[in-house]
């Protein structure tokens, strides 16, 4: 499995130059794993019930919690759109609207 991953705008950018080098590093590490991995463990990616196709990529670094929202495009090719470090046992709607809008605006572009 060879998966590439892009983002789109510059939401997940933004997040992710305001984490320090071992979060990154989490980062860095998850994002191999989605790339070189068949089957990605729940634990690293997970379908969100209800949202047409979006994914959380789920980062976990000490006692923190951090997601970043994507999707997939034809298949191999995951795009990323916003990430946030997760403070509640819920994630936050307007995250996951952010992100839906987001998607929206990736497909809506590419036509």
């Amino acid at each position: 499995m060879n998966r590439k991953i892009i983002f789109f705008e510059n939401h997940f950018i933004e997040f992710y130059q305001n984490q320090d080098n071992k979060v990154k590093g989490k980062i860095q590490y998850v994002f191999e794993l989605i790339k070189q991995v068949d089957r990605v463990p729940e634990k690293f990616l997970k379908h969100l019930i209800g949202t047409n196709g979006l994914y959380e990529i789920r980062i976990e670094h000490q006692s923190n919690i951090y997601r970043i929202f994507c999707c997939f495009d034809k298949g191999k090719l995951v795009v990323l759109f916003n990430g946030f470090q997760k403070k509640t046992q819920k994630t936050p709607k307007n995250e996951i609207d952010k992100a839906k809008n987001l998607m929206q605006d990736y497909f809506n572009n590419k036509k």
